[in-house]
């Protein structure tokens, strides 16, 4: 866990310099000291601005919302018992997405909401509607996953037909961007802010991790142990939601960052999760940080999607996990 940490505090300060304009350690160190209030002589406005005002913010919102999708996708594997699960399972991502659109497209309430609010508003539309649908049908891993599906594309075909029926070009063009996942937004407020919910829900997911080794071997063993497999499950599933629900406000779609993480790290770190879930949260933060490194220099000047980045990267292991469950 200690090489974890010191691998996400070396990664954030490798990634800071790496852009289209390389930064020195000792220009970072001039800024970090000039901002925390240390008597340092700082450096000219712009390069302080490029370095403060938007490599930061990016660098530790990659951070965050690596961290936080990939603790949700390993808690959403242990909730349903399905290898495959990861955030977007329960159609928050696709939510997220609709409302994204709506704000941008049609307008509704783009005074009051903004894009990320939108986007956040959607995702507990989509949050709701499923807890709506498994309100009767139970809470068992199957019903959960299918149901998933089924309210993640529900919203998609909302999402694309707001944009063939109402759209132009450029618009179509932006939002399509947006979709496909960027750190680019990220300024200080967005991140503060989702420092405070990821912390808020890691630490309760936290709490759960004697429980989720139990839900690990199925609901009647977790029954047997004295755990309320009902109610832990709807406390996790809302953890999650929220979670995903505000990376997807503040970044955009990032796909798969749940589902590879988890599986390299329960492969190094073992299945408790008191120490997966924290090394897993490391793992995804280090690994998020890289692909948006990676997506800032791959083709510079353009910038990839990170979003891309993570789904090519994410589809091969899909590949290989249902190969290992002898489902290809």
């Amino acid at each position: 866990m200690l090489c974890g940490a010191a691998a996400l505090v070396a990664s954030v300060a490798v990634s800071v310099r790496i852009g289209t304009t390389d930064i020195g350690y000792a220009d970072l160190a001039r800024t970090f000291g000039f901002h925390l209030g240390l008597d340092v002589e700082p450096l000219p406005r712009l390069v302080d601005s490029l370095v403060w005002d938007l490599r930061v913010p990016r660098v530790l919102m990659a951070a965050l919302v690596g961290a936080s999708l990939a603790v949700c996708g390993a808690v959403l594997q242990a909730v349903t018992r399905n290898a495959l699960a990861d955030p977007y399972l329960l159609g928050v991502s696709s939510g997220a997405s609709t409302g994204a659109v709506a704000v941008v497209v049609l307008g509704i309430g783009a005074g009051t909401l903004g894009v990320a609010g939108g986007a956040f508003t959607g995702a507990l539309l989509a949050f709701g509607l499923l807890a709506l649908l498994l309100r009767r049908s139970g809470l068992d891993s199957t019903r959960i996953v299918l149901t998933g599906v089924v309210v993640g594309q529900l919203f998609t075909a909302l999402t694309s037909l707001v944009l063939m029926a109402s759209a132009d070009a450029d618009t179509t063009r932006a939002v399509t961007h947006w979709l496909l996942g960027s750190m680019a937004p990220a300024r200080w407020d967005s991140v503060v802010l989702c420092a405070l919910v990821t912390l808020c829900g890691l630490v309760v997911i936290g709490l759960y991790a004697h429980t989720l080794d139990g839900l690990s071997f199925g609901a009647d063993t977790a029954s047997s142990l004295g755990i309320d497999v009902r109610a832990t499950r709807r406390v996790l599933l809302v953890v999650t939601a929220l979670l995903t629900s505000v990376a997807v406000a503040s970044v955009g779609a990032i796909g798969f960052v749940g589902l590879i993480v988890p599986h390299g790290t329960r492969f190094l770190a073992g299945p408790l999760h008191r120490v997966l879930l924290p090394c897993t949260a490391l793992a995804g933060a280090v690994f998020l940080v890289w692909t948006d490194a990676l997506a800032r220099v791959a083709f510079a000047p353009r910038e990839v999607p990170v979003g891309v980045l993570t789904a090519l990267l994410g589809v091969p292991l899909f590949l290989l996990v249902l190969r290992k469950r002898g489902e290809l």
